[in-house]
């Protein structure tokens, strides 16, 4: 069963929801956070995202999305985020990659089982331990080593509500604490360990670790599955190669 906190400052168990925030990441690789965002954010945030999709962007989404939306690379920045991801990662963290995710009828697609192995940087350099390499939407990206994706964490920020029939993650509990997996060792954990669906109500998050094991299936019902993905990371990256941080 998925623990959902409610996060409210003005609550009297709020130091006790953060402790189980904490708690929660290191032992299942993830939590579900309702209330995060104002309904009065969420609508604006859509509006400028839509509108981005509406003048030509992919529409699945976009990549690298803090480059043309000024309100969630705000957002991103915010101590209402960042101050989730301070409990987990510490007091230095940089916000090192945004995408925009729109799962409908229309633009509809399932997800495999699969861990998330890349990062985003600002130049290519042959350094041990880093590959291999891809550009994306005119970004360097590359699998760095698992102590790199161990000091990250991934903020699911949801302006949808996400259930089992319009795109939900499903993930594999504490499967994150195992580093990188081949496919036959994730298709083992497949058979060893139950899979939970991550319901998450609109203007709630998700916080998971990248190496957590994770699917989505396509989109059954008549809905968006709006999601905005951005991740964090402590720590610098080996060999002088930088985070590509906005």
């Amino acid at each position: 069963m998925i623990f959902v906190l409610c996060f409210n400052a003005r609550s009297v168990k709020y130091e006790t929801h953060l402790l189980t925030t904490v708690q929660e990441i290191r032992e299942r690789g993830f939590v579900v956070i309702a209330d995060v965002i104002s309904p009065a954010v969420v609508a604006s945030l859509l509006a400028e995202l839509q509108g981005l999709l509406l003048n030509g962007s992919r529409q699945a989404g976009l990549r690298n999305v803090f480059q043309v939306s000024p309100l969630s690379r705000s957002l991103a920045h915010s101590e209402t985020l960042q101050s989730l991801i301070r409990l987990i990662l510490g007091s230095e963290v940089k916000c090192v990659r945004g995408l925009y995710f729109d799962k409908r009828r229309e633009a509809n697609w399932k997800v495999s089982w699969h861990q998330d192995l890349t990062i985003a940087v600002k130049q290519k350099s042959e350094v041990p331990g880093y590959g291999p390499w891809s550009r994306k939407a005119g970004v360097m990206h590359v699998q760095p080593p698992a102590d790199v994706l161990q000091r990250m964490v991934s903020l699911r920020l949801h302006l949808d509500e996400a259930n089992e029939k319009n795109g939900a993650l499903f993930v594999l509990p504490g499967s994150h604490r195992f580093g990188k997996l081949n496919p036959s060792a994730i298709e083992n954990f497949k058979h060893k360990i139950p899979p939970e669906v991550c319901a998450v109500s609109r203007g709630g998050v998700m916080l998971m670790r990248p190496l957590l094991v994770h699917s989505s299936s396509v989109v059954s019902a008549p809905t968006h599955r709006r999601v905005l993905h951005v991740e964090y990371a402590s720590g610098e990256l080996g060999g002088g190669l930088e985070w590509d941080s906005v």
